[in-house]
């Protein structure tokens, strides 16, 4: 019933002149950008960052909220028409949707991605206004020692997840746990890794790694593969579904959220896995010309990952809120929205600014049916956004990353910064180290650091402390199962590899 009422009072900041008219900015400028190719949901959030400088907190995250999930749906229009996914979430939304949007579905394909994901964002909000204020009773007797185990698990689940291998992972997590470390020590005053920069002093701004690592580095890394000839975009022409099609949607888009909303809440789950699950799952329940279509083009394959993919969006924001804990790359950069405001999600958000929390769940609400209304009608015209050439496109994106990251504190330095971190961001796709683990090393290094010398602190030098409670030692379990079962894995893999190897040689002597 609090919640209830809590959610109603966030109807009542969110329902206001102003911030529906953030509300829909937020939801035009996400998909917008989130249409372009090549840029997902987390670039799209990173782009558009600097532009809430100005803007009251609470209309700040109305706002982020409609571009977020505006970069959600913007992504499937990419997927669909272009076969160019913004990030691997939507790689399977692209392996069907455009098999039908070259079969002459795509007015279908785009339909049912739309309410697909108007269906699973909404239920999914509705499933997040029941789990936060669970969550957050758990979470408040947490101690220090507590956020140190829970932030270590999030630097492993994230590394070990959102990358190729855990080396590859573990290396970016140092690369952004080393950038946090960069200023001046609380607790000592001591100047770290500043190399005598001034500007340095109070540590780099977590936008600026945001925008320089993700939106700088992925436009520099597309423009070094730059193909000049003009994108292949297919017609779409009105978007609507038939009977058939509402028939064979409903059941996918309802499977989808049901799968997306706990991976999405999960340390560490992301989107990929419950969309290939998804996947996965309707092409074994196809029956009949469904099953003949998959492969070739089957509106099950579009309907239930892209239900799955939105679903996840809303389950990250559950230990986003309540503990200050990123699942995903769009939730790091959100955390660094957070921090930009001086606001540290947890417990205690939801006890001091209770408007701001509520009313960006209730504007989720409101976001998610305005997406609606602007997806199914304007398709073509998003469609358009895609002849944009490309080269202007990246220059653009750098452009408007350098004004943004400027308009901060007015700094040449930070310019420098940013490029240096754009670089670097190059360097990191171009290798194949991922980026996300570097962010939120950046955003909760600094944390970590913090909790970790309070709990020695508590405990007198005893590093014991550290596993002094239950769920200290559940979640340091966690990461560690998270840290060396795929290493296992491998390990037995190769040992049973050895005999096999050997008896097929001794078989061929």
């Amino acid at each position: 019933m609090d919640s209830l009422q809590l959610l109603l009072d966030g109807f009542a900041t969110a329902l206001t002149v102003v911030n529906l008219m953030y509300a829909l900015v937020g939801v035009t400028l996400g998909t917008l950008v989130g249409v372009l190719p090549g840029i997902g949901p987390a670039m799209t959030v990173a782009l558009l960052l600097p532009i809430t400088f100005t803007v009251p907190a609470e209309s700040a995250f109305i706002m982020f909220a409609g571009i977020y999930y505006g970069g959600m749906y913007g992504g499937s229009t990419t997927s669909i028409l272009l076969n160019t996914p913004g990030e691997s979430s939507s790689m399977i939304t692209a392996l069907e949707g455009n098999k039908m949007a070259r079969r002459g579905r795509a007015a279908q394909a785009l339909a049912t991605a739309a309410i697909g994901s108007f269906v699973a964002g909404t239920i999914a909000t509705v499933a997040l206004v029941l789990a936060a204020p669970l969550v957050v009773e758990f979470a408040i007797g947490f101690g220090p020692e507590d956020y140190f185990a829970l932030a270590v698990l999030a630097f492993i689940a994230v590394s070990a997840v959102l990358s190729s291998s855990i080396v590859r992972g573990l290396s970016s997590l140092g690369l952004g746990l080393a950038i946090g470390l960069i200023g001046i020590d609380v607790q000592t005053g001591q100047e770290r890794l500043t190399f005598g920069v001034p500007q340095l002093l109070d540590g780099i701004d977590v936008v600026i790694v945001a925008v320089g690592l993700f939106a700088l580095g992925e436009a520099l890394y597309v423009a070094s593969r730059l193909r000049h000839a003009a994108p292949d975009i297919i017609p779409v022409g009105r978007t609507w579904m038939g009977r058939d099609d509402w028939k064979r949607s409903w059941k996918p888009w309802l499977r989808g959220t049901a799968l997306g909303f706990p991976f999405g809440a999960m340390p560490g789950g992301g989107a990929e896995i419950p969309t290939f699950l998804s996947y996965a799952l309707e092409k074994k329940l196809a029956k009949g010309i469904a099953k003949e279509e998959y492969g070739h083009g089957a509106i099950e394959g579009v309907a239930g990952p892209e239900a799955a993919n939105n679903a996840s969006a809303a389950g990250t924001l559950v230990p986003l809120l309540t503990l200050g804990l990123p699942t995903s790359a769009t939730a790091a950069i959100m955390l660094a929205a957070f921090q930009q405001y001086g606001l540290q999600p947890g417990p205690q958000l939801f006890d001091h600014n209770p408007a701001l929390v509520w009313g960006m769940i209730a504007s989720l609400f409101i976001g998610n049916a305005m997406l609606l209304v602007l997806n199914l009608p304007l398709a073509p015209l998003w469609a358009r956004v895609l002849q944009v050439p490309r080269p202007y496109l990246y220059a653009g994106i750098v452009l408007f990353a350098a004004l943004g990251v400027y308009a901060l504190n007015g700094s040449a330095v930070d310019l420098v910064v940013l490029f240096l971190l754009g670089m670097l961001g190059f360097a990191m796709r171009r290798f194949g180290l991922p980026v996300a683990p570097a962010v939120i090393g950046v955003i909760l290094g600094p944390m970590a650091e913090v909790q970790l010398r309070r709990a020695l602190a508590i405990g007198a030098g005893d590093p014991m402390v550290l596993v002094g409670s239950p769920v200290a030692v559940t979640l340091l379990t966690v990461a560690a199962l998270a840290l060396f079962t795929p290493m296992i894995r491998s390990f037995l893999a190769k040992r049973n590899a050895a005999p096999a190897q050997v008896r097929a040689t001794s078989q061929d002597d």
